[in-house]
């Protein structure tokens, strides 16, 4: 009698593989994420392989607790800060949130060109005006500063992320000390680019952010002075002296500390050649080119770049098809079809603003990328882009008074 075949083995279902390959291409989007140094990178795939939670006493938790403090000392040698003022946090998002929340009942008071995570982590603030070349307005902070009434909280940006405008922040400081004030920095975009002594500035709160220094994303940090208010956000456990619980992140601390100690402000300051170099080359291919931001002192990488009539969005595209990558703004809000806000507050209308794309150079960008950005950028100008006097013809008198003054600056 024949026996009945066994059923036919099933085979594992075929899973859609979520790899995909990248076209080669340029990135010239810095300000929005660093790619990741090799020396962070490496630091991260040893960590990964430590079994241990920093909190545990046994052999492997110590040596976890080591790296993170090794790293510690690592992001705190960046600042010249002692490494005790740190706390990592799960982004600078987040160490911007912990600084606001210990604002207790002080008037806040913050400018108008900050980051969302400011502006929106303080609704009811103060909000101080920029000049039209992007620089906070110090005699308004003064002005707010009496008329507050009390002591009030200041947060302000070292290096705005948009323009790479750099902000006076010692002087901020010293308002906020004459007036008694407690002062919060939000250094994401100056960290690693500017040689500041931040010991010697002496903000209360410092924000740092890893991923824009070529760490990984996820983590930053926020410097607390000795002596001012804290108030924790996440509770729950005694992790970062009490300061901000949760398990904290190993490999990512640990890459922020090589990545922190990879961090040359001096070889940074190279870019400011490639820079300036490409802004010139294309305002010769475009003469109605608004370079927002160019009168006034900006962080070497940095080129927000307005075209009447072409916007922004429509450039990011087109460049991205060509193989480079840019932005239209910020990281954390560029895929909000909206007008910057740090533009409006230069004083430039919605149609001008919605016009801006944003470089970004950094430690891997190249002469020859930027030489061949600048040649697609001029080759999609001259195909797609209408004629500077019809480009004038659509925008507001706010807007065509705005590229008028803007262009005179850049003389």
């Amino acid at each position: 009698m024949r026996q009945a075949r066994p059923p036919p083995l099933l085979s594992a279902p075929t899973v859609p593989s979520n790899r995909f390959t990248l076209m080669p291409s340029t990135y010239l989007d810095h300000n929005g994420t660093c790619p990741p140094r090799p020396e962070a990178v490496a630091a991260m795939v040893a960590a990964l392989s430590l079994p241990g939670n920093p909190s545990s006493v046994h052999a492997q938790g110590r040596e976890a607790r080591r790296r993170v403090e090794v790293a510690r000392r690592q992001v705190a040698a960046l600042l010249n800060l002692p490494p005790a003022t740190l706390i990592f946090t799960g982004s600078g998002t987040e160490a911007n949130a912990l600084a606001l929340a210990s604002a207790g009942d002080r008037p806040v008071i913050t400018s108008a060109i900050e980051h969302a995570s400011v502006l929106e982590a303080s609704p009811g603030a103060l909000r101080c005006p920029a000049t039209p070349d992007g620089v906070v307005d110090l005699g308004a902070l003064d002005m707010m500063l009496g008329a507050a009434g009390r002591p009030a909280f200041l947060s302000f940006m070292a290096v705005n992320n948009e323009t790479g405008v750099i902000q006076p922040v010692a002087e901020v400081a010293a308002l906020a000390r004459r007036h008694g004030a407690l002062f919060h920095c939000d250094a994401s975009q100056a960290v690693g680019r500017l040689a500041w002594d931040w010991a010697a500035l002496a903000p209360d709160y410092l924000t740092v952010s890893a991923h824009k220094i070529g760490g990984p994303q996820g983590v930053g940090a926020l410097a607390v002075r000795d002596g001012v208010p804290l108030a924790p956000i996440l509770r729950g456990g005694g992790q970062e002296r009490r300061r901000r619980a949760g398990t904290e992140n190993v490999a990512g601390i640990v890459g922020f500390g090589a990545a922190a100690a990879a961090c040359d402000a001096g070889a940074f300051n190279r870019l400011a050649v490639l820079r300036d170099g490409l802004e010139a080359r294309l305002r010769m291919a475009a003469p109605e080119l608004v370079v927002a931001g160019a009168r006034a002192e900006r962080v070497a990488n940095t080129s927000c770049l307005v075209t009447p009539g072409w916007r922004g969005e429509t450039q990011v595209m087109a460049l991205d098809l060509a193989g480079y990558a840019v932005s239209s703004g910020s990281a954390c809000s560029s895929g909000k079809v909206a007008a910057s806000h740090v533009l409006a507050a230069m004083g430039m209308g919605p149609d001008l603003a919605g016009c801006a794309i944003r470089v970004s150079l950094g430690w891997s960008t190249t002469e020859d990328e930027v030489q061949h950005f600048a040649d697609a950028w001029t080759a999609l100008h001259g195909r797609r882009a209408p004629a500077p006097a019809a480009q004038q013809a659509h925008l507001s008198p706010q807007d065509r008074q705005s590229v008028v003054s803007q262009t005179a600056r850049q003389q």
